[in-house]
């Protein structure tokens, strides 16, 4: 895909599959909300996840977005690179804001911002620096395939 393809890819709301790195070398992997920001992947987790206590110990991480479910239909994008995290309050805000408007609706109100709130109080943010991109579109196969 193009710079734009892939831009365009990622702007509906779809999942993002997150791999980390444990302890051990294993990969672990999770499905998360996300939104784009600034041209980069972001999303927000729990301070106290396993995939937080991988990044702080090695920031090196890798995203998957993809859709499709016959083969011809296949298309992917892959972010390798590095996870910058903030536990800074207002930045986690914004990303919770923003996930909440991107999957559930355009309407933040009160309610939904002091849910927010409630949430970002035990979450931080995660900006994913990439190094690598891949992507593909087994659309543009032609049925060759």
């Amino acid at each position: 895909m193009t710079e734009g393809e892939i831009a365009e890819f990622l702007a509906p709301p779809r999942n993002l599959q997150v791999a980390t790195i444990n302890q051990d070398g294993t990969p672990h992997l999770v499905t998360m909300y996300y939104a784009v920001i600034d041209g980069k992947v972001v999303f927000w987790t729990y301070r106290k996840s396993q995939k937080v206590f991988n990044l702080r110990r090695d920031p090196r991480i890798t995203v998957l977005v993809e859709d499709g479910k016959e083969y011809g239909e296949l298309r992917g994008v892959q972010i390798t690179g590095r996870a910058t995290l903030s536990e800074d309050h207002d930045a986690v805000m914004a990303v919770g804001e923003r996930l909440f408007v991107r999957y559930f609706g355009d309407d933040l109100n009160d309610a939904a911002r002091a849910g927010v709130e409630a949430s970002a109080a035990k979450r931080v943010s995660i900006t994913v620096e990439p190094d690598r991109i891949v992507s593909w579109d087994h659309t543009k196969l032609g049925g060759g395939y």
